[in-house]
This record gives structure tokens, sequence and C-alpha cells, in this order.
């Protein structure tokens, strides 16, 4: 069987063009061709940016090549400013909030001559773990139509999956690159803070602590060699994200030492999340590495004070928010609010406790410089069931335990699919330490080598 240039990952679709084998026209029609497919079904993408993407195809086809993803076309999270279309929020007010500069990872994208394609979906300001808004619509799972995308990249995740796109900007401060990536079966990196520049022209320009801390950008695709070039072209410092730092790209060598979270307290994992563990386990252990059956310190203790930053931010905010927020996910932040009550600590025991924690982890990283553990405590849920109450913001709550220590203590966290069970994506997580990215995204393309890539995939009902 023929395989379609809409199939071929990001870096396969660069050197193409590079040798002149397929244009770039070529590549963007192919592109289009898939969105206009299987679009209507899914409703990934939100604007499809036919004609600038056509031009740059064009002069990309005219020149020399400018960089590592010349040709290359990719999409951007609706909430990430790219010049030419509007940075919504999943918003209705914002639809015509048109930004005057490209965020930093647009930029970036850009100089290494990529092309945006479309932007993709993403649930009210970011805030769910699914992918619906009352300006856009529901994003749909490829795998199943009935179950969730994941949020808040899920338009990003779906678009990915099948095929529309080869190659994602998202981001993320509680899962919104990683929990995609599980539902859809696709892979993402999460960097650890400042690795990777982010910056807004829109007001509010700049977010509060919990945005700060604990938010990032981030690429996502179906192969790890792609985030792995994605990673090289969006880090390092920029100006305008004065938080944003030079760093070494790779690390030391470490001892191949892995430890395997395949158990969680007060959790029963189910069937499809053990035999992921284990495929990856032995993936790992096939290839030189140690495998250990470890957990890191205070899990719980993590996962609290991540709802207790992101609380102190948003329960402030919570009167201006009902102005542009459809009810159902501001009574689930309400929810939330309440479950981890800013005023019963002091803002600096809060930080002074996420120290710690850090600190706690980084000891465990030099003897484990590799975790790997689940993405979600469950599997994808069906659509609307995050809203339905304190039931629905528990689940949430539950199945983001082993999501937020990334966010809350800066870690990097990797999402690699390890095939299918019943007919659905089965993913892990791949951490490390602060810095090393480098680590996590060998450990997952070590798993993807063994356990091959399952997108992309025709949609399903």
């Amino acid at each position: 069987m023929k395989t379609e240039l809409w199939q071929l990952s990001a870096s396969a679709l660069a050197q193409l063009i590079r040798q002149r084998e397929a244009s770039s026209r070529e590549v963007v029609e192919a592109h289009l061709t898939r969105i206009e497919a299987v679009n209507p079904q899914l409703n990934a993408i939100t604007v499809v940016l036919a004609e600038s993407a056509r031009e740059a195809a064009d002069l990309a086809d005219r020149t020399e090549p400018t960089g590592p993803l010349h040709g290359v076309p990719f999409t951007v999270k609706e909430n990430i400013d790219c010049v030419g279309s509007a940075t919504t929020d999943g918003l209705a007010l914002r639809v015509d909030a048109m930004p005057a500069l490209d965020a930093p990872v647009v930029e970036r994208m850009k100089a290494a001559g990529g092309i945006p394609l479309a932007r993709t979906n993403l649930p009210e300001m970011g805030l769910r773990v699914s992918t619906d808004n009352p300006l856009r619509g529901l994003t749909l799972n490829p795998w199943n139509a009935e179950l969730t995308a994941g949020g808040s990249s899920g338009g990003e995740g779906s678009a990915l999956a099948s095929g529309m796109s080869p190659l994602g900007l998202g981001n993320d401060i509680g899962g919104s690159l990683r929990n995609p990536a599980f539902c859809c079966g696709i892979a993402s990196l999460k960097p650890s803070p400042g690795r990777v520049p982010h910056a807004a022209c829109i007001d509010p320009t700049d977010g509060g602590i919990a945005f700060q801390v604990m938010a990032v950008h981030g690429p996502m695709a179906r192969h790890v060699e792609d985030l792995r070039l994605a990673y090289t072209v969006l880090s390092g410092r920029h100006f305008r994200d004065p938080e944003s730092v030079d760093a070494p790209l790779r690390g030391p060598a470490c001892k191949k030492r892995v430890a395997l979270v395949s158990e969680l307290p007060g959790f029963d994992l189910p069937e499809s999340t053990g035999v992921a563990l284990r495929r990856a386990g032995e993936a790992l252990a096939d290839q030189g590495f140690e495998i250990v059956d470890a957990a890191p310190p205070e899990l719980e203790r993590v996962h609290e004070i991540w709802g207790l930053i992101l609380t102190m931010d948003f329960e402030p905010m919570l009167p201006e928010l009902a102005h542009v927020m459809s009810e159902g996910p501001l009574e689930m932040l309400r929810i939330i609010c309440q479950k981890y009550p800013p005023s019963s600590v002091r803002l600096p025991d809060v930080h002074a406790e996420r120290r710690r924690l850090s600190r706690l982890w980084s000891e465990f990283f030099q003897d484990f410089p590799i975790l790997i553990s689940p993405t979600w405590t469950d599997r994808p849920f069906r659509h609307g069931a995050d809203l339905e109450g304190v039931a629905g913001a528990e689940l949430v709550s539950d199945r983001l335990r082993f999501i937020t220590p990334a966010n809350v203590l800066g870690l990097p966290a990797a999402a690699i699919p390890t095939g299918l069970h019943e007919g659905q994506p089965t993913g892990v997580q791949v951490y490390a330490d602060r810095w090393r990215e480098d680590l996590t995204l060998d450990a997952a393309e070590a798993i993807e080598s063994a356990l091959g890539r399952i997108t992309p995939v025709d949609p399903m009902a």
C-alpha cells in the first residue's frame, strides 16, 4: 500500500523536501486534503490557514532550506499567538483577538522553516481535560467518538492522531500536552519551566503565580524523533520571556536505572494501564535498562500542593471568569477550589513545601534517573463526565495524580503510546529530573523503537 505524505513524520517530510523528492506545496496540499476528509467528523481543526500556507509552501519551494523544518506544516493550539488568526482561548468574546506578534514558539517554528497550517481546538481558557467550548464545539477522539480526546490541547491530539498535521504546538499546566497524547495515542513532551519560552501580546499578557511556576509550551507529534527535533528548535532564551534560559540540551551520562511505578496507593489501576507499564518496562529492559519497582516520595502531597497553587490564582478570579465561561466548566472550577481552599494555608508555606518536595524528588532521581509511570490512573472518560458536579471534579483530580508532579515540581515528562488494549490507545509517562529532557526523550524513543506507533488512524464511530 502506498504511503501518503500525510502519514509521514515531520522529520521524514523535511528530508523529502530538502532532497527535492517532494515539494512543500505537495506536502501542504496532502494535509489540507486530509483535513477536508476527516475534520468534519472530529472537529479538531478550528481554522484552516490554507491561503497563507500555500503561499509559504510555494516560497519554500523556490528557496534553499532555511532550517530543519523547511517547508513542513505544523498546527497551533488556539491559545498561542499566531499572526493572521485569532487567539481565542476557546472564548466567543475573543473570536476577533488578532495578535500583532507571533508567540516565541511560533516565531521559532517559522524561523526553522515550518509553515502554520491550521489552529486547533481547546476548552474554555484551557481549564478542562476534555475539549469542548461554545465557540468551536466538541472535539472527538478518533479512536472512539464517545470518549474524550483529552485536554486542554485536545484539538492537537485529535488532529495529529488522524493525520491532519505532522507536528503541533500546545501547552501544559495540568497535563494539557500529555492528557490528549494519552487519549489519542500520540507522543508529547512537557519540558522543564524556562526551557521553552512563552509570551503573549494580547491582554492579559502575564498570568499569575500558578501560570508562571507551572505552565509550559511544548511539542506534540506521532514520532519521538519529531518531539526531539521540535525541542531543539523551541528551546532557549527569548527576551520576551524573562524566565527563559539557555541550558544544555543534553546532560552528563548516568546509570540506566528505571523506577517503574506499577501501583498507586488508593487506586486500582485498570488492566490496560498494567499492560502498558509492563510493555514499557520490558522494552527498556531488553535495551539494557535496569527496571526496579519503586515510587517517588509523597505523591499525594505533591498533588495537593499543585491544587493549592492553582486555586490561589483561580479562586480570586472566579467572579471575572463567570462573565466569560459557561456554567459547567465554571462550576467544576469552583468545586476544585473548594477541594483545595487557598484560605487554609499561607502562600509562603505552600512554596516552601513545593521546594521541599522538589528536593526529595531530585534525590530520588539520583538513584533512578528515569521514572516510568501511568499517564492517567484510569481510561479516557465519556464526553461531559468531568462536568458532573463533585463526582466529575473528583474524576478529573483522581486521573491527574501522576500528571501534576511534572507541573508543580518543574520536571520534564514525555507521554508515549504503548499500543492498543481492547481497541483503545494505552500509554505511559517518562519522567526525569529538571533539565533532563534528553533522558525522557531517550527512554521514550527506546520504548517507541520496541513497541512501534499506532497513529495515524482513520476516525472511528
